[in-house]
Formats: structure tokens, C-alpha cells, sequence
């Protein structure tokens, strides 16, 4: 397979010539030579993807070649941008890749089959759980822009949610593959439905209480949607019965309505994704601020550098794709929607590639993060639905949110290498002479 890690390096070297290129014309507006510290950055960019190549080629040498580039690609957009409004959380951003990578090269060293992840499900469900529900604990959860997301643990702050999404993936996949034909038959009728029985519908019910909780007491609508929208997916994967879907539906619309009756912070959020105009200097000045920034933009962008992306609040974070949309207009947009989209369409092909039941799941979950998480960001800012809180993935700056993106992709690049070793030693177990054994 030496011929789809040469596609994989060409393709990511081309990924950091683009990141440089930009971050050339982010400052010649501000200064009218070269940046100083170019080469730096250049530097580290090819250092950190000429090792993550490597990585792959060492101990994932059959996986797709197309998610680290692609990966490579959208981080490198979203340093870009970054530098563009903070230089400082710029540099810090570069730390936060590094660590990234690390855990992407950790993935691949410790997860050498991905089958003995479905050995310890229930220990993943509980590291989940707790991790999940960490900033809600006394002295160390921290409330910062309304949500309680954070931990602080001396100069340190972390979103654990991110690592829960991995984890209790890792569950749910593990938990469908062993419940999916009872899930699928059935064994109560309701009309013309025909249900499974209560205590197997506990991970469902177990999803919507703990997306309900989140939403309720962590203030996040965002994380709260993208919990169970992936774990609706998941179980019509596993089921391919749409009564699930629609009873994830009306469970979590439920929750919702409940919620945004009796909680003020939720009622806010709704009345200013319905209209923000009358709020616009208060609550719904993010989103007003975005719609001037795309609407600025146009069909071409007003050029790296040369736009106003930072009256924005929290754009390197909430609001990334604002800026990306003014700076690049409807074109840039538009490609990093579809480099997105690559992405996941990648990831599902890997899911349907898989043999095995739980790679296949454990794939698609994985997938269907990163596609939800994206749909929940970019309809945010376009005021498709309400405003949350999550991230832009590998765009957007934050750490936690970065780490665990890279941790998806070496999941994601594992499951295609065990997909390939498969599918290469069934050939050479059909193509054997009869008698002979296999080398």
C-alpha cells in the first residue's frame, strides 16, 4: 500500500503549502514584507504532519489515504484564521496541534485492533459518564460564557465532555452489537409497532436523561443535541428500523420543550434565534455580528487580512466560520463545508467497509460526531437553528476539542486498516491453491 501513503504525503504537503501561503497574505495587509516568523511555523507544520505520516505508515500502512490530509487541511484553514484575529491564541493553537498529534500517535500505538476496545464497554460507559459530568463538580467545574463545560485544575482548563463523545461511543457500539436483533424483532406490539422490551431500550433512555441533564445543568444546548443525535444514528444503524428515529425525535423534543419552559437560559436562546433584532445590542449580538460578517463577504470574501471578522465576540472559537465567510466569501465557505463533508463521506465508507459489526458502528458513531457537530456549529452562526456552543471540528480553537478530533481520526484510521488487512487476507485465502495454506 506504499502507493496511498505517497497520495497521503503529497496531498498533506500541499495542505501546509496552502496553510503557508495564507498566513503570508494574513499579514502582508498589516506589513509589507514576509512575516519573520513564516518559516517557524512552516517548520512545525511539516514537521507535525511528516510525523503523523509516518505514524500511519508504521502502524496503519493500509488506511485511507485521504483523513490526514483532509484533517491537515481544515487545521491548517483554521490556524489561519486564528492568526488572523489572535496572534497570541495563534501560538497557543500551534501548542494545542502538537498535543493533538500526540494523542493521534498514541491512538495508533495503543489501539492496535480495534476489536479489544469492545472488551471493556462498560468501563468506557462509566469513564464516559464521569467525564461527562465532571463541571458539575464542586471546586473544580468552572461556568465560562454561561456553560458549565470547564475543569480547572490549576493553570490547566479542559472540556472532558469532548473525551466523553469518544467514550460512550465506544459503549453505545459495543452495546448495539450485542442487543441489535433484539432491538430490530421486537417482542411488544403498540398498534402496528412492534417494540423491543423495556430494559433494552435502557441505553436510549439512559442517553436522553443524561443529554436532558446536560442541556439543564451544564447551560449546553450544543453538546446536549450532538449526544443524542449520535446516539439516534447509531441505533438505526444497528436496527435499520426508523421508529427509532422518530422516537429519539419526539423523546428529545420532548425534553426540550420541558426544558425551555422552565429554564430561563434556554427560553433566551430560542427567543433570539427566533428574532434577534430587537436584542441585537445584547444577546443576540453574536449572531447579528455574524450575518453582517457573511453578508460582507459576499460571493469572493473581502480578502485575508483585509475584512472585520474580529467584531465578532468569540469568533476564533463560536464563530470561526463567520470569520471564514467574510475573509473567503461564499467560495471559501463553501470548500471547507465540502473539505467536511470528504471528511465524513470518508468515514462512512470505512463504516460500510468493515466486516465486523462493532468496527462498523463504532465507525459510523464516530462519523456522525463529526457530522453533527458540524451541522450544529455552521447552522448555529446561520441562525438554521439555535446558537450552541460547540466547536468547528479541527477549525475552530480550543484544545480539548482538538485533541479529541485528532483521537477520532487515528479511531477512524485504524478501523480502515483493519478493513484492509481483512479484505487482503480473504483474497489470499480465495486465491490459494486447494490443499495449500495461505502464507
Amino acid at each position: 500500500m506504499k502507493s496511498r501513503r505517497n497520495v497521503e504525503l503529497r496531498l498533506g504537503l500541499l495542505a501546509v503549502g496552502i496553510t503557508g501561503l495564507g498566513y503570508v497574505l494574513v499579514q502582508l495587509p498589516e506589513k509589507s514584507d514576509i512575516p519573520a516568523d513564516l518559516w517557524f511555523f512552516v517548520t512545525i507544520f511539516v514537521g507535525l504532519y511528516v510525523l503523523a505520516h509516518m505514524a500511519v505508515l508504521q502502524f496503519a500502512p493500509n488506511a485511507d489515504p485521504s483523513l490526514l490530509p483532509l484533517a491537515a487541511m481544515l487545521n491548517g484553514i483554521g490556524f489561519v484564521t486564528i492568526s488572523r484575529l489572535d496572534p497570541d491564541l495563534a501560538r497557543t493553537q500551534v501548542g494545542w496541534m502538537a498535543a493533538g498529534m500526540a494523542a493521534f500517535f498514541g491512538t495508533l500505538v495503543v489501539v492496535r485492533r480495534i476489536r479489544t476496545l469492545e472488551r471493556y464497554r462498560y468501563t468506557f460507559l462509566l469513564l464516559g459518564l464521569l467525564a461527562l459530568l465532571l463541571p458539575l463538580a464542586p471546586g473544580i467545574g468552572k461556568t465560562i460564557n454561561g456553560a458549565r463545560l470547564w475543569v480547572g485544575i490549576g493553570p490547566i482548563n479542559f472540556q472532558p465532555g469532548e473525551a466523553a463523545k469518544v467514550l460512550l461511543v465506544i459503549f453505545f457500539a459495543a452495546y448495539l452489537v450485542d442487543k441489535r436483533e433484539l432491538l430490530s424483532s421486537g417482542s411488544r406490539r403498540l398498534g402496528r409497532l412492534v417494540l423491543p422490551s423495556v430494559k433494552h431500550l435502557g441505553p436510549l433512555l439512559l442517553a436522553w436523561a443524561v443529554s436532558i441533564l446536560v442541556m439543564v445543568m451544564q447551560k449546553d444546548l450544543g453538546s446536549s443535541l450532538l449526544f443524542f443525535a449520535v446516539f439516534g444514528a447509531m441505533l438505526y444503524a444497528a436496527t435499520e428500523r426508523a421508529a427509532y428515529l422518530i422516537t429519539a425525535l419526539v423523546l428529545f423534543v420532548g425534553g426540550a420543550t420541558i426544558a425551555h419552559r422552565l429554564f430561563d437560559h434556554v427560553q433566551d436562546r430560542v427567543t433570539t434565534w427566533l428574532d434577534p433584532w430587537p436584542v441585537a445590542a445584547d444577546e443576540g449580538f453574536q449572531v447579528v455580528q455574524s450575518w453582517f460578517a457573511f453578508g460582507t463577504g459576499g460571493f469572493s470574501g473581502t480578502g485575508l487580512g483585509r475584512g472585520n471578522p474580529q467584531l465578532i465576540p468569540n469568533a476564533p472559537t463560536d464563530f470561526v466560520f463567520s470569520a471564514i465567510g467574510e475573509e473567503l466569501g461564499l467560495i471559501g465557505a463553501v470548500a471547507v463545508i465540502a473539505a467536511i463533508l470528504m471528511f465524513v463521506g470518508s468515514g462512512f465508507r470505512i463504516a460500510l467497509e468493515a466486516e465486523r459489526p462493532f468496527p462498523k458502528l463504532f465507525a459510523a458513531g464516530l462519523t456522525v460526531i463529526m457530522g453533527v457537530q458540524t451541522f450544529v456549529i455552521i447552522g448555529g452562526v446561520t441562525r438554521v437553528i439555535p446558537l450552541t456552543g460547540v466547536t468547528l471540528p479541527f477549525i475552530s480553537y480550543g484544545g480539548s476539542s482538538l485533541v479529541a478530533n485528532f483521537v477520532v481520526l487515528g479511531l477512524l484510521l485504524r478501523i480502515s486498516d483493519d478493513n484492509a488487512r481483512a479484505r487482503g487476507l480473504v483474497r489470499r485465502r480465495t486465491s490459494a491453491p486447494t490443499g495449500a495454506t495461505p502464507s
